[in-house]
């Protein structure tokens, strides 16, 4: 018996954790959009009915970013990508997967190229599929570790299955 040769190890995409006191993204107050001001504020966390309240007259030069369910039809946001410099997809609870999809979606059907992050109930045994799945970042839940995410980010390095960063399965890659 023979010994197939492993597949060497992926460079893996980068991959941060958000922390509150240092996000440079800040949540807009208001129902329907930032309360006034002079100027709208560069980047801007918005849910998404602030970001359909004040879409048509967001200024082009300032960052936005929005905050989406996970039970909405994210291609609802197709005509709004290349405006959005950041998608957070929200977890309600650590078992609903439907971000994942949400994610699945944003980056290889509608090709979003901006920052992808998880908020909400993300757990690290989360991390490793957040990734997989086109996520950059997420802010883990307070009770979660980010040593025991980035420990969990680094104990599997080859997939069989095909994912965002590896569009092809193992046995269609060729070579070994």
């Amino acid at each position: 018996m023979t010994l197939a040769t492993p597949l060497p190890p992926l460079a893996s995409p980068a991959f941060s954790f958000v922390h509150p006191a240092r996000d440079p993204w800040h949540r807009a107050s208001g129902e329907d959009g930032p309360r006034p001001q002079p100027v709208p504020v560069d980047h801007a966390l918005l849910t998404l009915e602030q970001w359909h309240a004040v879409r048509a007259h967001w200024p082009a030069n300032l960052a936005v970013g929005v905050m989406v369910p996970n039970d909405v039809a994210i291609t609802t946001l197709q005509g709004d990508l290349a405006r959005l410099k950041l998608v957070a997809l929200t977890f309600p609870k650590w078992t609903d997967g439907r971000a994942y999809s949400q994610a699945r979606v944003l980056r290889g059907r509608l090709g979003f190229a901006g920052e992808l992050r998880a908020l909400g109930d993300v757990l690290v045994d989360m991390v490793p599929l957040l990734l997989r799945t086109g996520f950059d970042s997420a802010q883990l839940r307070g009770d979660q570790r980010e040593q025991a995410a980035t420990t969990a980010l680094s104990l599997v390095r080859q997939h069989y299955q095909a994912d965002v960063h590896q569009t092809l399965p193992v046995y269609a890659r060729g070579g070994a």
